[in-house]
């Protein structure tokens, strides 16, 4: 089952593609639009970005060609261990 940790403290077990957004509102990152347009919950992806979906074009229109950064409204987690700080 995925999983994502933030902050290498919190960890939470999530389904396969599932959205990531309720996990981290949960664990207290901020959103605003949740549209991909604001940047509010862009997410510091430590490791496991493979296990993420693919950049959605909101993203790429935000964030660019991103190793590291990921907008939280947008992602969804596909297996293996997410970790994120923010």
């Amino acid at each position: 089952m995925p999983k994502l940790i933030f902050n290498e403290e919190e960890e939470i077990e999530l389904e396969e593609n599932a959205p990531i957004k309720p996990s981290c509102e949960e664990a207290g990152i901020p959103f605003a639009c949740e549209e991909g347009v604001c940047g509010t919950c862009v997410i510091e992806v430590e490791e496991g970005m493979e296990h993420l979906s693919e950049f959605t074009q909101e993203e790429l229109d935000f964030l660019g060609e991103q190793e590291t950064e990921r907008l939280a409204c947008q992602c969804k987690i596909k297996s293996g261990c997410v970790k994120i700080k923010y």
